[in-house]
């Protein structure tokens, strides 16, 4: 089932974050271009997380009123108008709305997706499905920088990855609106399914389930705060720690001297061991349970951050920083695709988009509050402070994890 729908979703996943992998560095580049200081093109950056926080519960609503299909399809048309706002910005202030926009249509575009394989993927293989799904996204996003640097060193012109980005959102929409339908691919897996009574599991397979009167994005929000507050900020807690890292490594290897080069290379061999796990977690999941994974990936972050917190000013400090890098490479690699799993375990199966709206919310919410932590601890205090206080963060969500997974995601559904 997951290679019949390579094309529908997989795909798509992979065009969309390499555009949006390739503009990303550029733009406080184009902010600068337009006269924008380092804190003002920051800002303007900073609008595509806005964007996707905005986006998220909206994209909830459309979605369960809609479907998944055509959210993606507009996600896809919409973010062309970003792409187009940004190319022909005249001010600041229209630049960050095109920022802002292709953002939202970001989170439009993921939470659909999301939606579509909690409802239409069976749970034995569930969390396998989800985590090549968050592989495929880090692919784009790890390949696009490398493409606008071709693309640069060809045509010599900033904008042409902009050109790029609205290429693959074309190829996006075009694979969405043509490709094989996903609910006739999910209805025949059902029926599949219940024909093959013989060599039946018991594991559940979710095909479209006819739903009554729906709830709504903010009923929804209500009836499940219990899980939102609990276990919805336990992963807002994952997401905090992830993007921590990102913050903090190329700050701390600057911070004990060592050059730009030196710092690039042991941030990449961190993000390629994060990258080489993607798919245990998800086997690591459906095979032992989403606590198996959650667990150690929060424990390695959690201590990674501590550990590191205390080598700033030691000798060999560049040998601990490569090591502690790797480090949180392989916890944060443990950890792909268990936010979209614990997300898609706990949301209403008959009608998860309201849901996982507020999920995804949530989650992107400590993950663009991060870096604002660890900006502000390194200002007031050290970088080590900043440091420790994300490895607190991530053993607080370990035990939250420990806690509330048993709770709400019970081994058996």
């Amino acid at each position: 089932m997951l290679w019949r729908l390579a094309p529908m979703i997989y795909g798509p996943t992979v065009l969309f974050a390499l555009g949006e992998g390739a503009v990303i560095p550029l733009l406080p580049v184009f902010a600068a271009r337009l006269g924008a200081d380092l804190p003002t093109a920051a800002l303007v950056a900073s609008a595509l997380v806005v964007g996707q926080l905005c986006g998220n519960i909206p994209a909830g609503a459309v979605v369960a009123r809609i479907g998944e299909r055509l959210t993606m399809a507009a996600g896809g048309v919409l973010a062309l108008g970003g792409v187009a706002g940004v190319l022909v910005a005249p001010s600041l202030p229209a630049l960050a709305g095109g920022v802002f926009l292709i953002g939202f249509c970001a989170a439009t575009f993921g939470l659909a997706r999301h939606s579509f394989m909690t409802t239409r993927v069976p749970l034995a293989f569930r969390a396998r499905s989800l985590s090549l799904l968050g592989g495929t996204f880090r692919l784009g996003m790890f390949l696009g920088p490398f493409t606008a640097a071709l693309l640069l060193a060809i045509f010599h012109d900033e904008h042409v990855t902009l050109w790029f980005f609205g290429t693959c959102l074309v190829a996006t929409v075009f694979l969405v609106v043509v490709g094989p339908d996903p609910e006739v691919i999910a209805a025949s897996s059902a029926e599949t399914s219940r024909d093959a009574d013989a060599a039946d599991t018991g594991e559940p397979v979710t095909g479209p389930v006819p739903v009554g009167r729906r709830a709504g994005v903010f009923r929804t929000m209500w009836q499940h705060r219990g899980v939102l507050s609990r276990l919805g900020l336990a992963a807002a807690s994952l997401s905090a720690v992830r993007s921590a890292r990102q913050v903090v490594l190329p700050l701390w290897g600057l911070s004990i001297g060592l050059d730009a080069q030196t710092v690039a290379l042991v941030v990449g061999v961190s993000g390629a061991i994060d990258f080489a796990l993607f798919y245990a977690s998800g086997q690591v999941m459906d095979r032992f349970g989403r606590l198996w994974a959650a667990l150690p990936a929060m424990l390695l972050m959690g201590s990674g951050f501590l550990a590191l917190a205390f080598t700033h000013d030691v000798t060999r400090s560049a040998l601990w920083f490569a090591l502690f890098a790797a480090v949180l490479g392989v916890g944060n690699g443990l950890s792909s695709g268990i936010l979209l799993t614990l997300g898609a375990d706990a949301a209403p199966q008959s009608d998860p988009a309201p849901f996982l709206g507020s999920w995804r919310t949530l989650t992107d919410a400590g993950g663009a509050a991060a870096p604002l932590a660890v900006s502000g601890l390194a200002a007031a205090f050290s970088l080590s402070i900043a440091a420790a206080a994300m490895g607190a963060i991530g053993l607080i969500g370990a035990l939250a994890f420990l806690r509330w997974v048993p709770r709400y995601v019970p081994r058996e559904r």
